[in-house]
């Protein structure tokens, strides 16, 4: 028993070793992480969290195998779907789960909420159906007491959807008091009840039906159920909110509403025509045919005005086709305006885009501008309409708020512009303003981007298309191809004394759309951020120093070091070393060649790829020895030999007091093994 109390213990002392050690893991991990975040301002919070240690797990029972002899875990996925019924099996289908389990919000949006758009379409076609056939079913014999239980049948559904729209949607719509949007339940359900929509609502419901009892099925009683106009403008308002081509919609609205005066006009004169009498004078209807078509062709002859009517013969004739020509002269007056504006509309930027090139081809005539030009001029506009469906994207935006044109720019080209290694790190509020100063180029075929020699001053982002960098001897052999995405010359924002020149000629290959940062803009934002602008400039320098450009290679002349390399040491003091070291290093050029020994280690610790200044040259400096210069004077002549006789050293002072002469004689057989 002591045993195992002891090894138990033990076993939990180490988990609870190794639980305190993964703990401490963890806050070192997190205390790291803040610091970076204080360090770096776009380091943001959403980083993935770290991975919580593996806990203990309790062992796994053995899987029951099911009754057809699989284990539950060889089943399929989508086993959670499929119920046993007798002897088949069935699937449930994953919407009707959905559709159970469906809450309906508290709350509406009706600005953005598309299941609201979607209602919205149900209680128009509700209110389309009363506005349509309420004057036919009045006028026309088709409502009969055989088939008048599937006109009740749709007309208590419609008022069914008029009544849900009232109950449940309209009393959760939110809506904008005092700048905030308004959510609380008893709010939404006050604001529409003291609203004039309500009161129309209410007023369209009015429950007239009951008079059927009494004057029997007119249909004239559901004609409150038209007042539901309101709801048709606000499902027109936030339908063409959402097309992409909301003046396709405008123009089958305003063909609609034609279409229903001329509807309404048949319909009146079959009911002119039946109280007349039918067929009773040349006027009204014959009753032969088909009744609805005659009357609506009757009706398009007298609104259009096109003329071949016959002549009233009664007065309530004559004052129904006055009152008719009238109506139809306004109408059709009213129709044709609004269809023109309707078009204008829909291409008022293809008339901007037609005045522009007008005027500019007007332009390039009177000052009789080459033909080349003009072309490659019509081609440009041409493609920038085509492939942006504007001339310039700043015009667009102009009129939208700060925010709102940032939140645009950050969608169309952050991607773009995160990916570039000289702005990564830098704070995110930066990057942010400098997207707003982008602009939009265009360049045609063969287009020079930018081409050697020139000052860079502008970054450059290819949004479509491609580059490519020319170069070579001739400067015409391609070296690289740029695609989308790709970004060139951003070293250029940062470099020193008025920008570096370009070092490539670069072509557009095809059209390509160019965004362009120029570097006043990023200068003028720099001002605002001195952290990022600290960042900017070290991996300028990085970048421009791992560029290895061809001169810094080569060393031409304009690129001499701040400090020059060591001369080589001449043939003739190597010698004299050579011979000092075999007589043993002593005497004054042993004590000058420790002191090149001791500048060479110096040298070699430094490390550094530059060479350092070098030490005056021995042959006309001798080593800064006081002692030996106290024993000569001006002419004394010092002299070694080696032990072999071949190499024999002078050194004979002269009359400045720094300088000595130092003379080496080699034998003629070492001077033979120097040159071998």
């Amino acid at each position: 028993l002591p045993e195992r109390f002891g090894s138990a213990s033990s076993l939990s002392s180490a988990v609870i070793n190794s639980r305190l050690q993964e703990l401490v893991r963890l806050f070192k991990e997190r205390t790291e992480k803040v610091k970076e975040k204080l360090i770096d301002s776009d380091v943001t919070s959403d980083d993935e969290s770290p991975v919580a240690s593996p806990t203990k797990t309790a062992p796994a029972a053995a899987p029951v195998p099911a009754p057809g002899g699989e284990l539950e875990g060889d089943k399929p996925l989508g086993d959670d779907h499929y119920c046993e019924m007798l002897c088949c099996t069935f699937k449930h289908r994953p919407w009707l789960d959905r559709l159970r389990s469906y809450k309906f919000p508290s709350s509406i949006d009706p600005l953005t909420n598309l299941m609201y758009v979607l209602w919205l379409f149900f209680v128009v076609m509700a209110w389309n159906w009363n506005c349509w056939l309420i004057p036919v079913r009045w006028a026309f014999p088709y409502q009969t007491p055989a088939n008048i239980h599937y006109w009740l049948l749709v007309d208590y559904l419609c008022d069914l959807i008029y009544l849900l729209d009232i109950l449940i949607f309209q009393t959760r719509l939110q809506f904008v008091q005092g700048g905030d949007i308004i959510t609380d339940k008893k709010a939404m359900k006050e604001n529409y009840l003291r609203s004039q929509r309500f009161k129309m609502d209410v007023l369209c419901l009015l429950p007239l039906d009951f008079f059927y009892f009494k004057v029997g099925v007119n249909p004239l009683l559901r004609f409150p159920r038209c007042l539901k106009y309101m709801a048709f403008f606000e499902f027109n308002s936030r339908l063409e909110a959402i097309l992409t081509k909301a003046y396709i919609y405008r123009v089958i609205r305003t063909t609609a509403y034609l279409l229903y005066s001329l509807h309404v006009n048949s319909c009146l004169y079959y009911w002119a025509s039946a109280y007349e009498g039918l067929g009773s004078t040349t006027w009204v209807y014959d009753g032969e045919g088909n009744s609805y078509i005659r009357c609506y062709y009757w009706a398009v002859k007298t609104l259009i005005t096109i003329g071949g009517l016959p002549d009233p013969k009664t007065l309530f004739e004559i004052v129904f086709q006055l009152l008719n020509y009238f109506t139809g002269v306004f109408a059709f007056s009213v129709m044709i305006g609004q269809m023109r504006d309707v078009v204008g509309a829909a291409t008022a930027g293809q008339t901007y885009y037609r005045s522009c090139m007008d005027s500019t081809i007007k332009y390039m005539n009177f000052y009789r501008i080459p033909r080349t030009v003009q072309n490659r001029v019509k081609t440009w506009y041409e493609y920038t309409w085509h492939s942006q469906g504007m001339l310039d994207e700043s015009e667009l935006l102009v009129q939208l708020p700060d925010k709102m044109r940032l939140d645009i720019a950050i969608d169309v080209n952050y991607n773009i512009v995160s990916k570039v290694a000289l702005f990564q790190g830098c704070d995110r509020q930066m990057i942010f303003d400098m997207l707003k100063r982008l602009k939009s180029v265009v360049y045609l075929p063969n287009d020079y981007v930018c081409k050697k020699g020139e000052i860079g001053r502008e970054m450059y982002i290819i949004q479509a298309g491609q580059v490519q960098v020319l170069g070579g001897p001739d400067g015409k052999s391609v070296l690289v191809t740029l695609k989308a995405g790709s970004v060139f010359g951003e070293i250029s924002l940062l470099a020193a004394g008025g920008g570096n020149r370009r070092t490539a000629n670069v072509v557009a290959h095809g059209f390509a759309n160019l965004f362009i940062l120029e570097k006043k803009d990023l200068n003028e934002i720099l001002v605002h951020y001195p952290e990022s602008q600290k960042l900017l400039r070290k991996k300028a320098k990085k970048m421009l120093r791992s560029s290895n450009k061809p001169k810094d290679e080569k060393g031409g002349p304009g690129d001499a070091l701040v400090i020059p390399p060591k001369a080589d040491t001449p043939k003739l003091f190597r010698a004299a070393l050579a011979a000092t070291r075999r007589m043993g290093g002593k005497g004054a050029l042993g004590r000058l060649r420790w002191r090149l020994q001791e500048l060479q280690a110096m040298q070699e610790a430094q490390g550094s790829s530059v060479s350092p200044t070098p030490p005056k040259s021995p042959v006309h400096h001798r080593s800064p020895v006081t002692a030996h210069r106290a024993q000569t004077r001006l002419g004394e002549e010092i002299s070694s030999e080696s032990p072999d006789h071949l190499v024999t050293i002078r050194v004979i002072s002269t009359a400045k007091e720094d300088e000595e002469i130092l003379a080496a004689e080699i034998s003629e057989k070492d001077e033979k093994k120097e040159e071998q």
